[in-house]
């Protein structure tokens, strides 16, 4: 196994730079090939800092063309220049400027990190450490400058040049058909947000006044012809701005916002102050491209970059290990704007559906870290759910404890406390601990320990004295390489239902009057008094804490809760939790009886008929079963994902027998008559069409082949069709090619609505997927070079399709591991964020643990293997017991 891929960077080691850069000029003249960057550096030894000591400046793959202090070339003999660093032995021990001359080619990085051209446009990504890729620098969040940037291009080649706050001033060259644009961000950011963008691009804009009654004009810029479909992009970007101004009492700070849309990117998007860069795939929409969740997607992510602007950029981060201070908060920020835009309840559940499907996973894999890790050894690889989601929950948990009123008061400290400066996890939760007067130093555990903890709630009824006690227990399981876990802070929302349903009042004075009990032992109990019925608890309301949770409670319990809580949460949970349940013990071989098989089906049947129709989203997901990912979660060793798929397709059949009638009632009553719109309520009415569409087939393969059929030739948007065609992928035979056929042909220009094409056909579960996507790779519109087309292709099938990745003859590991080496070479994230698909090995019976055992191995014994694909390779192997 390699060692030497990368240098551990630890937490304790941290300290601050020797040097400060308050100041930084660019000049940027954008060339296809050799763009020429003249960076001038305002520079101070840092009081804070080491004396004496040489300035060393970050680089990666850098051309050094010329090297001036004060303004006076430097000799050979002053410095050491390499690619990846600048050393400068005896700098000034007061105030200078130094200025660098670089040469970059932006069409031959294909790494995407640094300055590129995607579709012809370019464009950079900084974060985490891409500056460092287009000149020397002090590369690290904690070294904050004001930042003016001249950009000078070819005016028929990039007509639009755009960088980060305010433009200053622009204008034509004489005689050289080039043009300029000055741009001056006034407020220190560190380097990982700078951006500058150069293009022939459309724009849509708007005006927009703040809350103060400054004028901001806000624009998207995408390829011209597409600027219909950013019309959705704008008015989630307007929404956005005034929900934070309202709900959270932050104000825009610049004269301008501009979104670019970009072909070519390695992540989402990117919060760059005043220019967020984004993947096209969550700005472009249109009813006949985009399905509902795309246009969930546009908002969420929309706002979530936007928000960045006070949580991330005006308070930024010390270091990378403070990423959860940024992203984890702003992710929660971004989930409570979308709930208060859409259905809360049915939004929480989908926040919880991906938290259980990606950091759980991750929590229990060899990949598992703390949320604030204590050392990595590549940064990119740590963008990670933990960071994301589970940093959200750490929020959404001290929300819960402290209070609606508290939270805010602590927030607005926050931020005034911290504006201008880079933070840490301390800094956040001092504000809290500040305003409620609270110790906060053992919640801050959450930050510190890898794992989910796993809670028992077992609860005790005693008829004589009218009192209910409910006893808890947590225990975090083992990481290998680490010590024991203490335990957490974990707050309780809860609840008592009586048998027939109806809320009961208790008395207990350890729940607080928000119906909060907090957790802060390994083992503790409540008891409740004046009960006068054995009760069923609803337990983790809202999902309270991310945990997981063993219930003492029957089929039956459950089921009421299903009928008669009153948190919607529960009420999907208790669904899920006696499917999960039955699914388990179908996949392991354990006896299902015929009882246990249709009481599900009965609950579903008298959901449909008193409740389904109030909210259609919601019905959507408790109709939905559990996914076989989640199944083998539960699971949890030896695996066997044929097994898993048999027993779902078991129970999906069954359950669309037992309510064909009703299913199909659904399907007619809910089909569409009114023009297209993504609003929450028409979204939620197509999904329990679709959900019912999906069961109907599981119940009768001809029938669901007949009606998905109608419903991909009459679809009047995305959405039906996308639905209609996936049902259709599961049904061997010339229907199913002839429907693939036909929408390429519909869709043969239109990448991002391709990708759905090639996700659909990755994920059939059939032996055969595995030569259909080997040939896809060979398709005119695939490229292993653009991010969005391979996700699309290779990681739907990685991650998407349980069945074939895990295939027992190992062929779907090896398909895997031969990509990310042939990725490595072009774009080591991408390569890296693909290997994570091996995240359940491990968990995986004995036959395929072996085979992806070979597979990481032959990807570790390459040479020359980036930083990023090293790193990810060698935490998957570590603490390999090999059989």
């Amino acid at each position: 196994m390699r060692t030497d891929v990368a240098q551990t960077v630890r937490l304790e080691d941290y300290r601050p730079s020797d040097f400060l850069i308050d100041q930084v000029e660019l000049d940027v003249r954008l060339h296809p090939t050799a763009t020429k960057v003249t960076t001038t550096l305002s520079m101070r030894p840092n009081p804070a800092g080491r004396s004496d000591v040489p300035l060393v400046l970050d680089g990666d793959e850098v051309n050094l063309k010329g090297l001036a202090l004060d303004d006076r070339a430097l000799d050979t003999g002053e410095f050491e220049a390499s690619p990846q660093s600048l050393v400068i032995s005896q700098p000034p021990q007061q105030p200078f400027k130094l200025t660098i001359e670089t040469e970059i080619n932006p069409t031959a990085n294909t790494k995407l990190m640094g300055l590129y051209r995607s579709s012809g446009n370019y464009c950079t990504q900084c974060e985490a450490e891409g500056f460092r890729r287009i000149t020397y620098f002090l590369d690290r969040p904690d070294v904050l400058a004001v930042y003016t940037t001249r950009i000078e291009a070819d005016r028929e080649e990039a007509p639009v040049l755009l960088g980060n706050g305010n433009p200053v001033e622009s204008g034509s060259i004489a005689g050289t058909g080039r043009h300029f644009a000055i741009w001056h961000d006034p407020f220190p950011k560190p380097s990982y947000l700078f951006a500058l963008v150069g293009g022939r691009l459309g724009k849509v804009s708007k005006p927009f006044t703040t809350m103060s009654g400054r004028e901001v004009e806000i624009a998207i810029y995408v390829e011209p012809g597409k600027e219909d479909r950013a019309d959705y992009a704008l008015d989630a970007l307007e929404r956005s701005m005034i929900w934070d101004e309202k709900v959270c009492g932050r104000e825009y700070d610049l004269d301008v916002f501009n979104i670019v849309a970009v072909s070519d990117f390695n992540m989402g998007a990117m919060e760059n102050k005043g220019l967020n860069i984004f993947n096209d795939k969550f700005v472009l929409a249109s009813p006949e491209t985009a399905t509902d969740v795309d246009y969930a997607n546009i908002e969420a992510i929309i706002a979530h970059e936007y928000f960045h602007n006070w949580s991330g950029n005006r308070v930024t981060c010390r270091d990378w290990f403070q990423l959860c201070l940024k992203e984890g908060l702003t992710v929660f920020r971004d989930q409570e704007f979308s709930s208060d835009e859409r259905s809360r309840p049915v939004h929480r559940i989908a926040e919880v559906k991906t938290l259980r499907a990606r950091q759980f996973l991750e929590d229990a894999s060899p990949l598992s870290h703390p949320v604030r890790p204590s050392q990595y050894r590549e940064i990119n690889n740590f963008y990670t759910a933990t960071v994301y989601e589970k940093g959200a929950e750490i929020v959404r948990m001290l929300k819960t404890i402290i209070g609606d009123e508290d939270f805010r008061r602590g927030m607005d400290l926050y931020y005034d406390r911290c504006d201008g400066t880079a933070a840490t996890v301390e800094d956040f939760l001092k504000a809290f601990a500040e305003v409620t007067g609270r110790d906060l130093s053992h919640f801050s555990r959450w930050y510190a320990q890898s794992g989910t903890p796993r809670m028992s709630v077992h609860g005790h009824y005693d008829e004589g004295t009218g009192t209910y006690r409910l006893d808890f227990k947590q225990e975090t399981p083992p990481t290998p390489g680490q010590s024991a876990k203490e335990p957490m802070v974990i707050p309780v929302a809860l609840g008592l239902v009586s048998i027939d349903g109806q809320p009961m009042e208790a008395a207990c004075e350890r729940v607080n009057a928000r119906g909060v009990f907090l957790l802060e032992k390994a083992e503790d109990s409540i008891t409740f008094t004046g009960i006068r019925s054995r009760p069923v608890p609803s337990v983790f309301r809202g999902f309270s804490a991310p945990v997981k949770v063993s219930l003492d409670l029957s089929t039956d319990d459950l089921l009421v809760l299903l009928r008669h809580d009153t948190d919607a949460f529960n009420r999907w949970q208790s669904a899920q939790t006696v499917a999960m349940r039955t699914l388990v013990s179908l996949s392991t071989g354990a006896t299902v009886t015929e009882e246990e098989m249709t009481s599900l089906a009965s609950a579903f049947r008298a959901f449909m008929d008193t409740e389904a129709r109030k909210d259609p989203a919601f019905a959507a997901l408790v109709l939905t079963l559990p996914s076989e990912a989640d199944i083998a979660q539960e699971i949890g060793k030896d695996v066997d994902p044929d097994a898993i798929h048999r027993a779902r397709k078991a129970m999906r059949k069954h359950l669309g027998q037992s309510c064909f009638n009703r299913l199909m009632d659904f399907y007619h009553s809910l089909a569409q008559r009114d023009v297209y719109s993504p609003d929450a309520a028409s979204a939620g009415q197509r999904a329990l069409r679709n959900a019912a569409l999906d069961l109907l087939t599981a119940a009768d393969q001809q029938a669901g082949e007949r009606l998905a059929s109608e419903q991909f030739e009459t679809a009047t948007n995305m959405t039906d069709r996308l639905a209609s065609l996936g049902i259709l992928t599961t049904i061997p035979g010339m229907v199913r090619e002839n429907a693939i056929a036909s929408f390429e042909q519909r869709y043969r220009n239109e990448p991002l609505v391709l990708d759905k094409w090639f996700t659909l056909q990755a994920a059939i579960p059939e032996d055969a997927t595995l030569d259909r996507v080997k040939k896809l790779m060979e398709h005119p519109a695939f490229s292993i070079s653009n991010p969005n087309r391979v996700r699309s292709l290779i990681g739907s099938f990685a991650m998407l399709n349980q069945v074939q990745f895990n295939r027992k003859d190992g062929a779907g590991y090896a398909l895997l591991a031969s990509i990310v080496l042939r990725a490595d070479e072009l774009n080591p994230q991408l390569a890296s964020r693909l290997l994570t698909a091996f995240s359940t090995w491990k968990m995986m019976e004995s036959t395929r643990r072996s085979h992806a055992r070979r597979a990481l191995q032959s990807i570790a014994q390459k040479s020359n293997l980036s930083r990023d694909v090293g790193d990810i390779v060698n935490r998957s192997l570590e603490q390999d017991g090999a059989e």
